[in-house]
């Protein structure tokens, strides 16, 4: 994973999504460093899990705990990764054995991930001989990995972030059937089964687009679940998605969309969101020179938003980043 540019960001490169923060000092933000945990070489990758425990999250605001994150201590989390200057990586996840390998590397680095679900890994989670008619393997799936999560990750002593990626709009009832778990899930327990979805509505126009985002936040709101919302388009392929061939124009998104969409969701009473913004990033693993980043996109953007808002935050929108980007550590 790179740390590309200093943003207040979610960054997914390929099979792991990364969010980094604006300042982050170095590719050494996610080292146990940062979270209070001091390592010697002799026990570099043994840590215990009592140290985890009393050591990781000493400085991580009080409502974040270990277990799944969402509502505030999911706005806490990123606010105070922002302050602090760190990145929390996630992984695109198959199986129980790849959510524990997250959460495993988790604990041995000190610090909270994102667990993310596909359309299609939720599939693969359900078994490929199962029926997916009205997307119910993708939905079963998902759900019963989430449960899985729920489970075991107080035992790794990590937060965790449920999220869900890429989601077209043929693909909304897979959405649908997952915010009706995560209702039943708040009414019975307070909070959501999922921490956060993404809506990738972005080959559809711009008022279209969040249009549709603005409806799901409205539903997402009511129990506290945090949208993702991405505008222009990732290249590359991923998940039987392929975008190889896009535009090349369509990968960089503009200030005053991303402005429009943070007025219109910003109308949402309790919304919380995310912008996957294009700044030229693409889906897959490439090597150096071979992606033209324009990361001055995200920045200008974040300048003109902050002048239109007449705000003080140098960084009023969270970005996501989605793809690789070949750069070498000397550029990041």
């Amino acid at each position: 994973s790179h740390f590309l540019i200093k943003s207040n960001t979610i960054m997914k490169f390929s099979f792991v999504s990364v969010l980094a923060l604006l300042a982050a000092p170095s590719a050494n933000a996610f080292a146990p460093s940062t979270f209070g945990v001091q390592r010697s070489p002799a026990t570099n990758s043994h840590l215990s899990a009592t140290a985890v425990e009393t050591k990781a999250f000493s400085k991580l605001p009080a409502t974040i705990k270990p277990g799944v994150v969402t509502g505030k201590a999911l706005l806490d989390l990123l606010e105070h990764a922002k302050t602090a200057g760190f990145a929390m990586p996630g992984v695109n996840i198959v199986g129980s054995n790849s959510i524990n390998s997250c959460m495993e590397a988790a604990k041995a680095y000190g610090g909270p991930i994102m667990v993310t679900f596909s359309k299609g890994g939720g599939q693969f989670i359900a078994g490929k001989a199962a029926d997916n008619t009205d997307d119910k393997a993708s939905i079963a799936g998902c759900i019963a990995g989430a449960k899985h999560v729920r489970e075991v990750a107080a035992l790794y002593g990590v937060p965790v972030v449920l999220h869900t990626d890429h989601c077209q709009k043929a693909w909304l009832p897979w959405i649908d059937g997952l915010l009706k778990a995560s209702e039943e899930y708040y009414a019975a327990h307070g909070e959501p089964l999922f921490s956060s979805h993404m809506l990738d509505l972005s080959e559809e126009p711009l008022e279209e687009n969040i249009a549709i985002c603005k409806e799901y936040m409205e539903k997402f709101a009511k129990v506290d679940i945090l949208l993702e919302f991405e505008l222009g388009v990732t290249g590359g392929e991923e998940d039987g998605v392929d975008n190889t061939d896009v535009d090349s124009s369509r990968l960089y998104t503009q200030p005053e969309e991303v402005m429009y969409a943070y007025e219109q969701l910003s109308q949402v009473p309790n919304a919380m969101f995310t912008c996957a913004a294009s700044f030229g990033n693409v889906h897959g693993v490439y090597a150096p020179g071979n992606v033209d980043l324009r990361p001055d996109i995200l920045h200008n953007t974040q300048k003109y938003m902050k002048e239109k808002l007449g705000c003080e935050d140098d960084k009023p929108m969270k970005f996501v980043f989605h793809g690789g980007s070949g750069s070498s550590v000397e550029d990041i």
